[in-house]
């Protein structure tokens, strides 16, 4: 299967799961945002990472850094490989530098992307993932919808997707897109897929 190269696009705070963030990840060459729902340790381990701050002590990526260097052993790639009922499963492509074996390590999506920006590594995934999980960023020359206000779910009750109609559910994606708020993107995107299965 050919590998989609991934970027870290950014980390925003979950407003529906509390002490949880949204780690939103863009397909490299195309306009599509995966959003992956993260703790908030490996958030602030990312974000540390991600704005150059150093720790007065090691975080325990820094440590599994420091680890494997001592043995020389670096990652080579991160690969987001398998999605299953919402989660995102992802493998560590290691390799010793001295005799050039390399080894798959599972690992959870979060500390494979904390990791790859340290080791300053790629991150990639499959064109089916991005399919299931991806949400399409619309280009500069594609009319806007309507405004319409982009409720949110904690305000709502579990169903209130399921009482739109997909014209409604597009608008609102598209609204909620426009407004970075991609773990609600990721909602309407589910709730759409799951009416066109249907």
């Amino acid at each position: 299967m050919k590998k989609i190269e991934l970027d870290i696009v950014g980390i925003s705070y979950s407003q529906t799961q509390s002490g949880a963030y949204a780690l939103i990840l863009g397909e490299k060459a195309g306009t599509r945002r995966v959003p992956i729902i993260i703790g908030g340790f490996e958030a602030q381990s990312i974000a540390i990472e991600l704005e150059k701050m150093v720790p007065s002590r090691p975080l325990t990526h820094d440590l599994f850094k420091t680890f494997a260097e001592a043995f020389q052993i670096t990652i080579k790639e991160v690969i987001i490989h398998n999605l299953v009922e919402g989660i995102f499963y992802s493998r560590l492509i290691c390799v010793n530098e001295i005799t050039e074996e390399e080894k798959e390590i599972d690992a959870r999506t979060s500390d494979a992307v904390a990791l790859a920006i340290r080791f300053k590594c790629p991150i990639y995934t499959y064109e089916f993932i991005l399919k299931n999980a991806g949400i399409e960023l619309d280009d500069e020359n594609t009319p806007k919808t309507e405004e319409t206000p982009v409720e949110h779910g904690a305000q709502k009750s579990e169903n209130w997707l399921s009482e739109k109609s997909l014209e409604e559910l597009k608008q609102l994606l598209q609204k909620a897109i426009e407004n970075e708020d991609y773990e609600l993107a990721s909602k309407i995107r589910d709730e759409i897929n799951q009416r066109k299965k249907s």
